[in-house]
């Protein structure tokens, strides 16, 4: 069952490998959160293959000490070890919970979700790090890799989400998304998100942008101020409205000014990348009207 399987790879899956001289440090571990004990031998390919099952299904949600029953007899003895694969759950030193022979995926993820923390949490962790790190259109990735979690999340999610879109520029989309909080959940997080964006509003208000828009006011059929005004948004973070004003016109006429208007949209998007869930929405829109 686990022939094919390369030496290295099988060996970085198992986790801790459970030994005599580190036992109690290991097992102290279960004190802060629980861990996951799965004996086996490597003459026994179904308890080698259950390590590597257990590491995929744990991904980093707690601690996996592996057993070689056949080097560590005396721990295996003192757990009352009597068949292979056996697997248990570790909290305050003891076994809380267990089994014996084989399991399915489903069922292996069942059980360890009863003890460990959702996956979720680990990513939410790391997106904060990542945020106070400075890097926020890493905390972006990761916050929407999780997105089909938000209901569970609630509302620190979408608070998260919300810093990270201030951070990139997508104050749009970040002001849907503190609107749509509860008055339950306007906590202090909360509030610094309203200041922040505020200050951010304030900030992409620029006096060139000012100066264009009160021009476009009153020439909106002249579409090289049209198209010198949204490349000054972009340039001041306010990517939406930018592509708003272009798309207004592409959606009548993508042809507009020699092909001059569908460029600077272009540019625009690009400069934008792959990541921001705003460019995608109007590459989608574009495309809609390309085919």
């Amino acid at each position: 069952m686990t022939q094919g399987i390369p030496q290295q790879e099988s060996a970085a899956m198992a986790g801790v490998a459970l030994t005599r001289d580190n036992i109690q440090s290991v097992l102290e571990q279960s004190l802060e959160a629980p861990i996951v004990l799965s004996f086996f031998a490597p003459s026994h390919p179904d308890s080698v293959a259950m390590n590597t099952r257990l590491a995929q299904v744990i991904k980093g949600r707690g601690v996996l000490a592996t057993v070689n029953c056949e080097t560590e007899m005396e721990i295996a003895s003192y757990f009352r070890i009597q068949a292979l694969p056996t697997v248990l759950v570790i909290s305050q030193g003891q076994p809380v919970d267990g089994f014996a022979g084989d399991k399915t995926d489903a069922e292996l993820d069942a059980m360890l979700s009863q003890h460990l923390p959702q996956a979720w949490k680990q990513v939410l962790l790391q997106a904060k790090q990542t945020l106070a790190d400075g890097q926020g259109a890493d905390a972006l990735a990761l916050l929407k890799s999780i997105e089909m979690d938000a209901a569970a999340i609630g509302a620190e999610w979408t608070l998260l989400m919300a810093e990270a879109e201030i951070a990139q520029g997508e104050l749009s989309s970040a002001e849907l998304r503190l609107a749509a909080v509860g008055l339950a959940d306007q906590d202090a997080h909360y509030h610094s998100l309203k200041a922040k964006l505020a200050l951010a509003r304030e900030a992409a208000d620029t006096p060139e942008v000012r100066e264009l828009q009160s021009r476009f006011a009153n020439e909106s059929d002249n579409q090289a101020l049209r198209i010198e005004l949204a490349r000054a948004l972009a340039q001041a973070k306010r990517e939406e409205e930018a592509l708003e004003l272009l798309f207004d016109v592409l959606q009548r006429d993508l042809g507009a000014e020699g092909g001059e208007v569908k460029q600077a949209f272009m540019g625009i998007l690009t400069a934008m990348g792959q990541g921001s869930s705003i460019a995608n929405g109007f590459r989608r829109k574009l495309y809609s009207l390309l085919y």
